[in-house]
């Protein structure tokens, strides 16, 4: 009985690294009111950044204030957490809080957001693991946002990001991707509808393999243990 219980308790834990082993995507995204009006409050992106943040430790956010008029390359940062070079189309817009540019785009904090209509990339100092992003203005054009991330193997992963197409101006959404398996050293940002559908992004966030909260479960490991916890019940009572 007691081997029987130390191979259910072996086998429970190693299914919950396995299961802890497999990349987050987290997503929320709120629906424009217009080219000219920007949202007053996102709660489906907030809550999205909310739940990715809740598994890192000390991360760094580039909220792109102090940068205006800035086109690639450019060097951004992220304190606490590293740097990395922003590349490709684009540049560093500015537009007074509470107001747009006229065609759906702002920034979510300050007054500075990155803003393109083609691909652009960021390579980062040192490798992360997670990467968290709200985006603003996207799809409304038909435009799909993918990202590509390529890991320190040279292996690309390619992510489509889940957002709305052919939908009023102004939206925002955000996205938050983990992987401690496969720490990432670029990240390229795709648009199916390059130079017609213009995206806005701000508030990109960073954590290290070592700035992922190890104490925090993730959902599907919890409902593993919580399995677990009755089979042992279950060894107790054939007992």
């Amino acid at each position: 009985m007691r081997k029987g219980l130390f191979l259910l308790l072996v086998s429970m834990f190693l299914l919950a690294g396995a299961v802890q082993a497999a990349p987050l995507t987290f997503f929320g995204e709120d629906l424009g009111l217009g080219e000219s009006t920007p949202l007053a409050t996102h709660p489906n992106a907030d809550a999205a950044q909310s739940n990715f943040l809740s598994y890192l430790v000390g991360v760094g956010t580039e909220d792109f204030e102090g940068l205006s008029g800035g086109t690639s390359p450019l060097a951004i940062t992220f304190p606490g957490a590293g740097t990395a070079t922003l590349g490709g189309t684009g540049l560093v817009d500015t537009v007074t809080p509470g107001t747009t540019n006229g065609y759906g785009r702002y920034a979510i904090s300050g007054s500075n957001y990155w803003e393109s209509g083609s691909s652009f990339s960021i390579s980062f100092s040192d490798p992360v693991a997670a990467f968290g992003f709200y985006g603003i203005d996207i799809g409304d054009f038909d435009g799909q946002l993918t990202l590509a991330l390529l890991d320190e193997g040279g292996t690309t992963t390619n992510v489509t990001i889940p957002n709305s197409t052919n939908i009023a101006g102004g939206s925002v959404l955000y996205f938050g991707y983990i992987d401690t398996l496969n720490p990432f050293v670029s990240a390229t940002f795709g648009n199916t509808a390059s130079g017609v559908d213009f995206f806005g992004f701000d508030d990109m966030t960073i954590g290290s393999i070592e700035q992922v909260d190890p104490t925090v479960p993730e959902p599907a490991s919890l409902l593993l243990l919580g399995s677990g916890l009755l089979g042992l019940a279950g060894l107790r009572r054939k007992k």
